[in-house]
């Protein structure tokens, strides 16, 4: 009988020993509290000292200490080296703080922790703190489609860093001001576009189209950029095979058609009219948010694709590619 009790009472000791057990894996795991700034948490890696001395340099320290929600993608010591090698400088202390402010704020975005399960299998824009013209805020475009890179030149190598007032990527290369010319190449959307603009190019254009694009001083111009869909339409209509079948004076004088000089118009400023690009005038529908040309052919701007602001200009997509008088 006694060993039966003392049976009885192991089982019951491993049955209790084991529900403690069970207990302990069902509990949540605590993570240690993150107590560190966006600041303190790049003063931290050795790997960012730079971002932190040009963030010291500017000013920028107490900005990016405050409370509240952000983003910050964190350039390495080597992509901050590599930015003042391409640019000429020899060090931080050489580049004008107005610059590179513009530059830091150019990787910040405000009031939103945006984490890479955002970012991961979509693209998209969003807007940082840097400006252009008319003090408007200059876009970012995100491909994540494999990774995440950033303007199609700088990529997320650690994500996810969580501070206490934000959120931190580390990328490999300094974002540097985006030009038109950036949208529109990092873009797959708009890869037509861009081999337009070198085709128009290889005969006598109204414009140098790449290097008028590509340079942060000239404009503003507001361009209306016409889908890689837009121009396979296009060439439908046209009953050409491809863009090699249009001559280079043709797409000289479609693309005058797209593009309005020293305007910066943001889709909100889009009033019905008259709009005088560089190859003639063209009818804007504020309300139906559509572009008519001469010929009577009518594109409607893309609204999922609109202000994407550089430092020389503003592109709205468009679903049609507008023409000369025919």
């Amino acid at each position: 009988m006694k060993t039966i009790q003392k049976l009885s009472l192991l089982v019951l000791a491993l049955i209790t020993i084991s529900a403690c057990s069970n207990d302990d894996d069902a509990s949540p795991q605590t993570n240690q509290e993150t107590t560190l700034n966006i600041v303190e948490t790049a003063q931290a890696n050795a790997e960012l000292s730079l971002l932190v001395e040009a963030v010291i340099q500017t000013g920028l320290t107490d900005a990016l200490s405050a409370n509240g929600e952000r983003t910050v993608f964190a350039p390495t010591n080597t992509a901050f080296t590599a930015f003042l090698n391409t640019n000429g400088f020899d060090s931080l202390a050489e580049v004008p703080n107005d610059i590179l402010t513009q530059v830091l704020l150019n990787h910040v975005i405000t009031d939103t922790n945006i984490t890479s399960s955002v970012l991961i299998g979509n693209r998209g824009y969003v807007n940082t703190l840097a400006t252009g013209p008319n003090d408007t805020n200059l876009s970012l475009y995100y491909n994540g489609m494999n990774g995440v890179m950033l303007n199609g030149a700088s990529t997320v190598t650690t994500a996810d860093i969580e501070t206490t007032n934000g959120i931190v990527h580390v990328v490999d290369a300094v974002i540097g001001l985006p030009t038109i010319a950036t949208f529109a190449t990092s873009n797959p959307d708009l890869s037509s576009l861009v081999a337009a603009l070198q085709l128009a190019d290889t005969g006598t254009p109204t414009v140098p189209y790449i290097e008028t694009v590509s340079n942060s001083q000239a404009g503003p111009f507001t361009v209306f950029a016409p889908t890689n869909d837009a121009f396979t339409a296009l060439l439908e209509e046209l009953e050409l095979n491809s863009l090699e079948d249009v001559d280079a004076a043709t797409a000289d004088a479609i693309l005058t058609y797209h593009i309005v000089n020293n305007a910066n118009v943001q889709s909100s400023q889009l009033s019905s009219g008259i709009v005088t690009t560089l190859g003639g005038d063209i009818t804007a529908d504020a309300s139906a948010f559509t572009l008519t040309d001469a010929n009577n052919r009518v594109s409607a701007i893309i609204t999922t694709l609109v202000d994407i602001q550089a430092t020389n200009g503003v592109v709205h997509a468009i679903d049609t590619v507008l023409l000369p008088p025919q």
